[in-house]
């Protein structure tokens, strides 16, 4: 038995089953963009620990950010004996906050907790309580996150009511025949239908959707939603923990509508692959919440707060964001090659922002309809080949890119060729 297979075998007998793996495999050692399983084999990581890992698996200044903190404490909860190292991730963030005026910050351990806390942060400013979010949405696994996520299966099979203050309105994607056209117009219904706009706090959205199937909010929807906003005292969430931190060539996504959100949820590639999120606000809407009001007892660990304040100096020195949009051109010559070279080809929809790419596996019928087998097809003959690829989207059916922005464009290019032949492989095989 392969040390793979033993592990998985005792994964299953010890581990809960609602905890799933996209791959067999097990992780021994990871360096910048390449993984060694327990059994030797190498990996190219086009998956990033699910966009956590913009700056490489272990990269030599978070790695010692890390070991200078562990050498001087590694916790006593923020909330009892603070840290200086707290207050300067906050500082930064505060900096680098898309919209202008005064900004504060809050840490956290996971995305969940980051969008909880920012729907506690504009309930309270604002005394209302209603929520609009978006279909294809993902904000989170807990109870009031899921109510938010706009997918049922996994996530919310089985689990009975969740928050009726929570409406929905469709995501515009073009391909589906969804406009923005479209969503206003389900947003001025929803508010001569269901609920006035004076009893909703806020209105949350991911400027791209990550597990939606990395679908780009226009700029147009995004300026509409400010608008609105504004007009009725809203707070406007840019939901950022995947496609903030560089991801899109922009440290925040929403940067390229030009607009301003008021709160920014932020996780994942914040820490390089410690466990950390934060919500950056506005000061007046922050402070509205009193004193013990928001805080956890890991939130804002300094390990994390440490391994943070190098990733933004490894964002800014190794010139990351230029490096996301070399990425990102870079895949999109690669599969844009595949479609053209191919009118049949089994992909389709190309789309993302820098270097948070993806595009779907698509039947051979009249319609191209979302193939979600054949996704998965893709991923299991590119693990073969030696690279690490997720799916996501509404059907399964989207294959997203998730390189790290340090990749070496050697890595990449074998990674894209490997890619590139389990697409072809795909549709001959079916």
């Amino acid at each position: 038995m392969s040390a793979n297979a033993g592990l998985l075998a005792r994964k299953t007998a010890a581990v809960a089953r609602g905890v799933s793996t996209a791959t067999p495999l097990f992780a021994a050692t990871a360096e910048n963009a390449e993984i060694r399983d327990v059994d030797g084999q190498r990996y190219i990581d086009f998956a990033s620990g699910i966009g956590v890992l913009a700056t490489g698996h272990r990269h030599p200044r978070v790695a010692a950010a890390v070991q200078h903190q562990l050498e001087k404490f590694t916790h006593t909860a923020f909330q009892v004996l603070a840290y200086e190292s707290y207050i300067e991730l906050a500082e930064r963030l505060n900096g680098l906050a898309p919209f202008q005026g005064a900004a504060k910050s809050v840490l956290f351990t996971s995305g969940a907790e980051a969008v909880e806390n920012a729907l506690k942060i504009a309930r309270i400013a604002t005394g209302r309580s209603t929520v609009i979010a978006f279909s294809g949405a993902f904000h989170g696994r807990t109870t009031m996150t899921l109510a938010l996520t706009g997918k049922v299966k996994p996530y919310k099979q089985h689990m009975g009511p969740l928050s009726n203050d929570v409406y929905r309105l469709p995501f515009p994607v073009e391909h589906r025949g969804i406009q923005v056209a479209d969503t206003l117009r389900a947003l001025e219904s929803l508010f001569h239908s269901d609920v006035e706009p004076s009893k909703v706090a806020a209105i949350i959205i991911e400027p791209v959707q990550g597990e939606g199937g990395f679908n780009v909010a226009p700029a147009q929807l995004l300026q509409a939603l400010r608008r609105v906003c504004d007009e009725h005292g809203i707070v406007l969430i840019a939901d950022e923990i995947q496609s903030g931190f560089g991801r899109t060539g922009r440290m925040f996504a929403i940067e390229h509508a030009g607009i301003e959100p008021d709160l920014v949820t932020v996780a994942k590639s914040i820490a390089g692959g410690f466990p950390l999120s934060g919500v950056v606000g506005r000061a007046a809407l922050m402070d509205a919440v009193e004193p013990g009001g928001l805080g956890g007892t890991y939130a804002g660990s300094p390990i994390s707060c440490a391994a943070a304040l190098a990733v933004i100096d490894v964002i800014a020195k190794e010139n990351l964001l230029a490096r996301a949009h070399e990425i990102g051109n870079t895949i999109r010559t690669r599969i844009n090659e595949v479609m053209r070279s191919n009118s049949n080809a089994p992909i389709a929809n190309l789309r993302g922002l820098g270097a948070m790419l993806a595009f779907d596996v698509v039947k051979s019928d009249p319609d191209r309809s979302p193939d979600g087998v054949g996704a998965r097809l893709v991923a299991a003959r590119a693990l073969d080949g030696g690279l690490i690829v997720l799916t996501c989207g509404t059907y399964g059916e989207t294959v997203r890119l998730l390189t790290p922005l340090t990749i070496s464009d050697a890595v990449l290019n074998e990674g894209l060729n490997i890619l590139v032949n389990a697409i072809r492989n795909t549709r001959a095989s079916c």
